[in-house]
Parts: C-alpha cells; sequence; structure tokens
C-alpha cells in the first residue's frame, strides 16, 4: 500500500486550504458536495484521519473512528432527505477500482434512478 500523500486535495480540504461546500462535519468526518457531481444529489465522505484507502481505513482506524464514519453516513442521508427515495454509496479502493485520490471516502449519490450498479463489459 502506498504510504499516504499529504498533499492530496482531501488534504488540503481538511486543512482549509482548499474551499469546500459543507454539508456535514463532527470530530471524525467531514462530507461536502463533489464538485464534478454525477448525480443530482452527490456529497463525498472523507475521514478526518490519514487514510489512503478502505482497506488502510478497515484496518488502521480505531472502532470510534469506523462507528462514527458509518453513522455519519445514515446521518447525512437524513438530513439530505434521501432515505426514502433511496441512495448509492460507493468507494473506489486502488487502481482497478479507479481510486483518483489517495485519502479514503465514500460517495453518495442519489436524486434519480441510478440504474444497475455495473454495466455489462463484456469480460469474463
Amino acid at each position: 500500500m502506498a504510504a499516504y500523500d499529504d498533499n492530496n486535495v482531501f488534504a488540503k480540504i481538511l486543512r482549509g486550504e482548499i474551499p469546500n461546500e459543507t454539508v456535514y462535519e463532527d470530530e471524525h468526518v467531514l462530507s461536502f458536495k463533489d464538485i464534478n457531481p454525477q448525480a443530482p444529489t452527490h456529497v463525498l465522505v472523507i475521514p478526518k484521519g490519514r487514510y489512503v484507502s478502505s482497506d488502510d481505513f478497515f484496518n488502521e482506524a480505531s472502532d470510534a473512528e469506523i462507528a462514527a464514519f458509518f453513522r455519519a453516513v445514515g446521518k447525512i442521508a437524513r438530513q439530505l432527505g434521501i432515505v426514502e427515495s433511496g441512495y448509492r454509496i460507493l468507494a473506489n479502493c486502488g487502481r482497478d477500482a479507479n481510486q483518483e485520490v489517495p485519502h479514503f471516502h465514500l460517495h453518495i449519490f442519489a436524486g434519480r434512478h441510478l440504474g444497475p450498479m455495473l454495466a455489462n463489459t463484456g469480460g469474463a
């Protein structure tokens, strides 16, 4: 696993060097609107700790951080009013999953029918 890069865009957002449109924040979590939304509602949820990927987060974060992170996802969904209509959460981990920012994060998508999760690409 790659070492954490303190110059990644989410680290800069956490330090206040890059502005964001905050949706939710607590001691362990920051959530903000995606600057290139892929659905009418598209927010990112990131832990405030230095975790490269979901694997890193699940193996290195404290139980309190993990619980706070997933409780925050539920709070954000309720706050955004998307629980009843439905939403998708997605995390990319590593190169093959196209993880673009080396800081663990979840995407929350909602606001329209999202279709199947993966398109059939003809692979085995």
